[in-house]
């Protein structure tokens, strides 16, 4: 595995706070494309919609790209933003196999002023971005409450 020097600054001033919106960027070890796999891709969306994180998270928006996953979305009552994110690998690491996330998380805490639907059209627009596709609509593993 790559040394990431500055991973431990991931969690410099992380705050986490219940009712929170939240865009997370949890990013695949050493950037392999594990999620170029569709099957793979879709086990880690299964996750994202599975009943028990009813009351942990309630998924805005995400977009798994080949090294990558961004997900947009309000921090339950249960857990903190941590445990909640740690929840999300570790289920997809047992469903899809060992060593498939970097160590830590990016996060950005959504201020109420933002607008959501426009941060959601921005995660969802990453596959264009990245030259993955031509239109999002072509693209299979992304979802958003707003389209």
């Amino acid at each position: 595995m790559v040394h990431r020097p500055h991973s431990s600054h991931l969690r410099t001033g992380r705050h986490s706070q219940a009712g929170g919106i939240y865009l997370v960027t949890a990013v695949t070890a050493d950037r392999r494309p594990v999620f170029d796999d569709f099957h793979a891709a879709r086990q880690l969306i299964q996750i994202l919609h599975h009943h028990e994180f009813a009351s942990r998270a309630n998924t805005l928006a995400y977009v798994v790209m080949p090294d990558h996953l961004h997900w947009l979305f309000q921090l339950g009552e249960v857990e903190s933003l941590s445990a909640c994110v740690q929840r999300i690998k570790s289920m997809a690491t047992k469903a899809i196999g060992p060593d498939l996330w970097q160590k830590g998380f990016h996060d950005h805490a959504i201020r109420c002023e933002e607008d959501l639907p426009a941060i959601a059209r921005y995660i969802v627009a990453n596959p264009v971005r990245a030259g993955l596709v031509s239109r999002v609509g072509v693209y299979p593993h992304w979802d958003a409450i707003w389209v």
